[in-house]
C-alpha cells in the first residue's frame, strides 16, 4: 500500500484528495497539512510514497517546497492555475491535476506511479469500512456492484468495499479479470460455461449484458 500526504491550504481542496485516495486499496492517508513546512517532519520520520502538492499556497510555493522532498517519494502538483504545468514537470512531477480535480482524472495520475508497492501480485487489497482484507485473485469468483459498493466473492465470503466496478476496471489484472455486465466483474479462471446471455462459475450465474456479449464470447470461448 503507497503512503500519501496531502499538502494544501484549502480544506475543501484537502477533503477531496483525501476521499479520492480513501476509495483506492493501494492508497492510504499518511498525512494531510494545511502548512507544507508542517509536512517536513514526516517526511523526514516516515517513507512517504506520494505527496499531494499543492503549487500557490501563501508559506511557500509547492514548486520551491518540491525541491525540499525526498527523490524516490512521487510528486503530484494539484492547482487551480494552469501556468505552473511546465515548471511542475521540470521537477519531474508524475502529473500536474488542475482543478477542480474529477476521481477518473485523479485515478489515471495515480496509475502512473509505478513502484513495487503499487505493482500487481497475486492479491488486492481491499477496505471494508475500518478493515482491511487480502484476497488472492485466484480466490475471487466475481465482483458485484451493490449501489455504491463493490461486493468481492470467493468460495467462502464476501466483502463490501465503497468503490466502483469501473474504477476497479482500471486495477484489476485484465488478463484475469472481465466485465461482463454494468453491474458485474468476473474472474476469468471460474468460467465454466457461457448458456444463452448467461455465464457460469460452477453454479454460480451471472448475467451478460447485450453490450459486453460479443466480447465475452471473444474473450472466454475463442
Amino acid at each position: 500500500m503507497l503512503k500519501c500526504i496531502v499538502i494544501d491550504d484549502e480544506e475543501l481542496a484537502r477533503k477531496l484528495i483525501e476521499s479520492y485516495i480513501e476509495k483506492l486499496d493501494f492508497l492510504t492517508v499518511a498525512g494531510s497539512f494545511e502548512n507544507p513546512l508542517e509536512a517536513i517532519n514526516l517526511l523526514k520520520k516516515e517513507t512517504i510514497d506520494v505527496v499531494f502538492l499543492d503549487i500557490q499556497m501563501p508559506q511557500i510555493k509547492g514548486t520551491d517546497f518540491a525541491k525540499l522532498i525526498p527523490s524516490t517519494t512521487k510528486i503530484i502538483f494539484t492547482t487551480a492555475y494552469s501556468d505552473y504545468a511546465i515548471e511542475g514537470f521540470e521537477l519531474s512531477a508524475t502529473d500536474y491535476l488542475l482543478k477542480p480535480i474529477s476521481f477518473d482524472r485523479f485515478l489515471k495520475a495515480v496509475q502512473k506511479i509505478n513502484t513495487p508497492n503499487n505493482s500487481l501480485q497475486d492479491s488486492i487489497t481491499v477496505k471494508s469500512g475500518y478493515d482491511l482484507f487480502k484476497l488472492k485473485y485466484a480466490d475471487i469468483t466475481h465482483i458485484e456492484s451493490d449501489s455504491e459498493y463493490a461486493v468481492f466473492y470467493t468460495a467462502d465470503k464476501k466483502v463490501m468495499s465503497l468503490q466502483s466496478l469501473k474504477s476497479l476496471e482500471k486495477i484489476l489484472d485484465p488478463s484475469l479479470f472481465i466485465r461482463v455486465h454494468r453491474s458485474f466483474i468476473v474472474n476469468k479462471t471460474k468460467v465454466t460455461s457461457l448458456k444463452s446471455r448467461d455465464l457460469f462459475l460452477g453454479t454460480i450465474q451471472i448475467p451478460v449484458s447485450d453490450s459486453y456479449y460479443e466480447m465475452v464470447k471473444k474473450e472466454l470461448f475463442s
